[in-house]
């Protein structure tokens, strides 16, 4: 829903905020007022045609924002027009491109009249529109094409060519020998050999640091018998018992240091072979690591799918034979489908023609004629199509109406199937009408605020008095300067609008007593 719209100086409209409510809201006015302008800032909204001569004369910029309640959420839209240079849109406080704004308006707004924001004229949302009036069941045909997609794309990975096949066949031959030689069973060798390679590498320095440190802190060492000489010079001394007895641990935990150290040394071996096999194996899996993955765990990995893939190349006959078989069978779905398909779209087509029809004649388009067309199956180019005039032919919806007539076709479409955006404007809808059939318009437009928020551009009275609530677009001129204004209507504000409206004399007692009718009548 359009909660909310602000526009300032574009064309005569100086400032405006207009605050919207559900149901269906008729925008009126005197000729000339700045109704249309209204619709015009919708339209930037959408990511509609921004023009510099939009900009109100003397101001900078002009500036469209729209606060939107959308799927629960509030989305503000904001376009900004510069008198010179390119103009600027916004979501929701960001920056973003009009093609962005457009994407958004689609779902959020259809915009019936002379603007090119009316989704059912574009195809894919007839097609769209047919198949949620005619319950068309698509699951069956989406479910098959996805299907022999996935079948597609599994037959182009199969192999190409024969050439290209044997070329990558004795390519991953050699590839798996290299990495079944290497023998590749822990991911985290290469880290185990790293810390053997870095033992091996120091291997005559650490043993002979061993046996040195085990003689220092050997009972003939300088250590062990310093500590010694120590410990005895402060035995039977009371004061200095317990440093006595310190003494004695650390002698007794050198002599065992000293024995550890010199296990450890007689421990420690020199072997070059092992050595050299060490690093030629590093060395390998580097090499692997470069060609084949960024860990060993990777390559192991690489290794796995290669001999999966071998498999599939070397078995590629057997393998293309069943995808054929199964690429035949899934055609045949899909071709299954999509007859179903196509056959509940021509006759939902004729039906939707038949209904759409019947409410143009009510719609003061008593010749006029809707053939929906259905293409070949599955029936996927699906074209409205009006003959606006008795033997005129049948053209698409944007090139065989006027604004006003195709603003009542929409109208007749909406009638007929209720989806689509939540937000419904028309302009020019009462053009070329009046009397009973602007009430059939007025009530039409009514019918529809039950699903969606209508804001229409009207004229006429009889369209207005259907309306759940009422703006007067209100025009000052003081001489200086021109300002607009949106007033709400309430009560007598709303029958003095409407007896303007009749008779365009607002103090008329006739004319209010008619308009008092209108509203009592459009309640009723």
């Amino acid at each position: 829903m359009l909660c909310e719209l602000a526009v300032e100086n574009l064309g005569v409209i100086e400032r405006l905020n207009l605050v919207l409510g559900p149901g269906m809201t008729a925008l009126t006015g005197e000729t000339g007022a700045g109704k249309t302008l209204v619709v015009t800032a919708v339209d930037l909204l959408l990511g509609g045609r921004a023009d510099p001569t939009m900009v109100r004369f003397g101001a900078d910029e002009a500036v469209v924002e729209g606060r939107f309640d959308h799927q629960g959420e509030e989305t503000i839209l904001r376009r900004v027009v510069p008198a010179e240079g390119r103009a600027r849109a916004y979501v929701d406080g960001r920056l973003a491109s009009a093609a962005t704004l457009a994407d958004l308006g689609r779902e959020l707004v259809d915009l019936h009249g002379q603007h090119a924001h009316q989704s059912l004229v574009r195809r894919v949302h007839q097609r769209a529109a047919l198949d949620r009036f005619g319950g068309v069941e698509l699951v069956p045909l989406v479910e098959a094409r996805a299907a022999l997609t996935d079948l597609e794309r599994r037959r182009s990975e199969l192999g190409g060519d024969e050439r290209s096949r044997a070329r990558e066949i004795e390519l991953a031959r050699y590839q798996v020998t290299e990495l079944d030689e290497a023998a590749l069973e822990d991911p985290d060798e290469e880290e185990s050999l790293k810390a053997e390679e870095a033992l091996l590498t120091h291997a005559a320095a650490s043993r002979e640091a061993a046996k040195q440190a085990a003689v220092m802190l050997g009972a003939d060492g300088p250590v062990g018998a310093g500590l010694a000489q120590i410990t005895a010079s402060l035995e039977g001394r009371p004061p200095l018992a317990d440093h006595h007895e310190r003494l004695y641990g650390l002698s007794a935990e050198a002599a065992d240091l000293s024995a550890e150290l010199r296990r450890a040394a007689e421990m420690i071996d020199e072997d070059p072979v092992r050595l050299a096999e060490v690093r030629r194996r590093r060395e390998l899996l580097a090499d692997l690591r470069r060609k084949y993955g960024e860990t060993v765990a990777e390559v192991m990995a690489f290794h796995r799918d290669l001999c999966a893939r071998l498999v599939e190349l070397e078995d590629f006959d057997r393998l293309a034979q069943e995808l054929d078989a199964e690429h035949h069978r899934l055609l045949a779905a899909v071709t299954e489908a999509g007859a179903k398909v196509g056959q509940a779209r021509r006759g939902a087509a004729r039906s939707l023609g038949r209904e759409v029809t019947a409410h143009l004649r009510e719609l003061a388009m008593a010749h006029a004629e809707v053939q929906v067309t259905v293409g070949d199956d599955p029936g996927d180019e699906v074209d409205i199509l009006l003959a606006a005039n008795r033997d005129a032919p049948h053209l698409p919806l944007s090139s065989a109406a006027s604004g006003g007539e195709l603003a009542r076709v929409m109208l007749a479409l909406r009638l007929v199937i209720s989806a689509g955006p939540p937000v419904l404007v028309f302009d020019e809808v009462d053009a070329g009408i009046g009397g009973a059939v602007a009430q059939t318009v007025g009530r039409a437009l009514a019918r529809l605020s039950a699903h969606h928020q209508v804001l229409v551009v009207t004229h006429l009275p009889q369209v207005a008095a259907c309306a759940d609530h009422q703006v007067s677009i209100v025009k000052h001129d003081d001489g200086a300067s021109v300002s607009v204004a949106a007033v709400p209507l309430e009560d007598e504000d709303r029958v003095v609008e409407l007896s303007r409206m009749l008779s365009g004399s607002p103090d008329s007692q006739s004319a209010r007593h008619h308009a008092s009718e209108l509203l009592e009548a459009s309640r009723r």
